[in-house]
């Protein structure tokens, strides 16, 4: 079966995040449990907790498919320990909310090295962060998302993503989130090989560690490495991919969530997806 939903929001509390989420006919969602543009936000209170747990059983979404996303600040890899430090903290907190508020995945970007240290240090880097916080935590999926490999970011090519796998001591809470529109302005093209493309990742990183999907049509072109999100249909990836995937076994039972940037058009997506389903 396949879960989809939004990225929608959690204005007013994380509470109201379900309740936005059944109002565009979702079975799964994500959003921030916190300010994405700050490092530190205020606790999640009881009410919060304890509304957010009702108002998923109300509207019977499951945490398996709720995928929040961490705050945009956070760089795992920094190649500075100030920024590293700061960094982890506030991965730790926000696996910590994701413990309270009874979720299972917690979706990040790997992070970048600036140009200020190699590629391998700064996948290093990430791989120990990951291991700092899952030692700490219980229960939460540490879940890499790939990158388009925008400016210094790193993770845009699977290899990358399962070399920190491979150093992750326990890889039974480490997955992968595979964004569509990163995927393509990477390099990987999923229109014309999409046999050969979801072959090099089981090769490389394997689908047991997929935890979610971003599915996003891309404004810029096949391996551009820029980062621009399109609504289903209307960018670069044609349509035909989409109709694929929905009837790929392969992306059952996991989180397939919009980062479309018409939120309007999330209730009509959802509709059209589930119908290539």
């Amino acid at each position: 079966m396949k879960y989809i939903g939004a990225h929608v929001s959690a204005s007013g509390g994380v509470e109201s995040a379900p309740v936005h989420a059944h109002e565009i006919g979702a079975n799964a969602f994500a959003l921030f449990t916190k300010n994405q543009r700050q490092w530190v936000s205020k606790p999640l209170t009881e009410s919060s907790i304890r509304l957010f747990k009702e108002n998923c059983e109300k509207y019977e979404l499951d945490a398996r498919y709720i995928l929040p996303h961490d705050s945009y600040l956070i760089n795992l890899g920094h190649p500075e320990e100030e920024g590293l430090a700061k960094s982890r903290a506030a991965f730790l907190d926000e696996m910590q909310r994701c413990e309270q508020l009874g979720l299972k995945l917690l979706n990040f970007h790997p992070g970048s090295h600036l140009n200020k240290i190699p590629l391998e240090e700064c996948l290093n880097r990430v791989a120990e962060s990951i291991n700092l916080v899952l030692a700490r935590t219980t229960g939460v999926t540490a879940v890499i998302e790939n990158t388009a490999g925008q400016g210094s970011n790193v993770g845009n090519e699977f290899e990358q993503l399962r070399y920190i796998i491979d150093r992750v001591d326990d890889q039974s809470r480490v997955g992968v989130c595979l964004d569509t529109c990163h995927t393509f302005t990477a390099g990987y093209n999923l229109v014309e090989e999409y046999d050969q493309v979801f072959q090099k990742f089981e090769e490389t990183v394997g689908f047991r560690y997929l935890r979610a999907i971003h599915l996003n049509d891309s404004k810029k072109a096949l391996a551009s490495r820029v980062d621009r999100h399109d609504s289903i249909g209307k960018g670069l990836i044609d349509i035909s991919f989409f109709q694929r995937l929905m009837k790929d076994s392969r992306f059952d039972d996991m989180p397939i969530i919009l980062e479309t940037p018409d939120e309007s058009l999330w209730a009509e997506e959802i509709r059209t997806l589930r119908s290539f389903a």
